[in-house]
């Protein structure tokens, strides 16, 4: 299983991203799915989240700013960054809770990272 996340670059601040993560391989489901972010010298912390269920949460910074998405056909993952702030600038990765078709239970699977960097 491979996620493999995109979208990231250098935006001014005000500016907008899309990211994109896709999950690939032999995937029975996805549970789970998730962007989090991380500075150098930083905890990695959750930005949005999306359940099989359907619910959102999104960490207070970003809320109104920023929107999670799914497709879940695609086992695709995606955040919608409007009014990006120089505070943002952070590798972004995603997360998936996955089973495999050969398993019974779900484990987690983190993306490679993509880089955002928004200037003032």
């Amino acid at each position: 299983v491979q996620l493999q996340a995109f979208g990231g670059g250098l935006v001014q601040a005000g500016g907008s991203l899309r990211l994109s993560c896709a999950a690939s391989g032999r995937i029975f489901r996805v549970n789970y799915m998730g962007w989090y972010r991380q500075d150098p010298g930083k905890q990695r912390e959750m930005v949005a989240d999306f359940t099989s269920g359907g619910s959102t949460k999104y960490a207070e910074s970003v809320k109104g700013r920023f929107s999670i998405s799914r497709d879940n056909a695609n086992n695709t993952v995606y955040l919608q960054m409007n009014s990006l702030k120089p505070e943002d600038t952070a590798v972004y990765y995603c997360k998936a809770a996955i089973r495999q078709f050969f398993s019974d239970s779900f484990r987690d699977y983190w993306g490679q990272g993509t880089e955002v960097t928004v200037s003032s």
